[in-house]
């Protein structure tokens, strides 16, 4: 694609270093003081004009590297994110039916809980695992707690209610469980 290449172009400190060169090449003598036959000078701006090409070429192979590395980070990224819709289209055509249903309260309701079932089943693919909620020992990393309530029938400091569930990515969480802690006074920490 020769609309999406790099110019050949030097950055502002090649300029500067092409500036310098070019007026030492202007400088007709040696270190020694004796003076650079005309050969030698040619041979040396040759020199000079093949590596101030080569590092344009080498600016423009960057550039171009740069921008193909962010093009298929992006298609990587929408490729992703087609295959996570894709599994969840099934899960919305059956919401969409049973919005569309004429059927008793228990039927609807029993279509619902089969459709969250799907979508369960979908996560599971995905690798997304509900943090475990209800009973569990309170842990701050994986739950955030709203408050507490007195429960005699739970250990002190764990989960007694769950707000919303949780859920993690293999071992990344994903969202905290929103829980309310037992608090249980006739249990002493010890």
């Amino acid at each position: 694609m020769p609309d999406e290449e790099t110019e050949l172009t030097l950055s502002d400190e090649a300029a500067a270093a092409v500036a310098a060169a070019d007026a030492v090449l202007e400088m007709p003598e040696q270190e020694t003081g004796e003076p650079v036959s005309r050969a030698e000078f040619n041979l040396l701006k040759a020199e000079r004009d093949q590596l101030l090409d080569r590092l344009a070429r080498l600016q423009a192979e960057f550039e171009n590297a740069r921008k193909r590395t962010e093009r298929e980070k992006v298609a990587n990224r929408d490729y992703a994110v087609g295959n996570v819709v894709e599994k969840f289209l099934p899960v919305l055509d059956h919401f969409e039916m049973a919005l569309k249903a004429d059927g008793t309260t228990e039927q609807l309701r029993s279509g619902v809980e089969l459709i969250v079932k799907q979508m369960e089943d979908v996560l599971r693919q995905l690798n997304v695992t509900a943090i475990p909620a209800v009973g569990a020992e309170f842990d701050p990393r994986q739950h955030e707690a709203l408050g507490t309530v007195e429960r005699h029938d739970l250990p002190d400091q764990h989960v007694a209610e769950e707000i919303r569930r949780g859920y993690m990515l293999r071992d990344r969480l994903l969202r905290p469980a929103l829980v309310r802690v037992a608090s249980n006074p006739k249990q002493t920490n010890e």
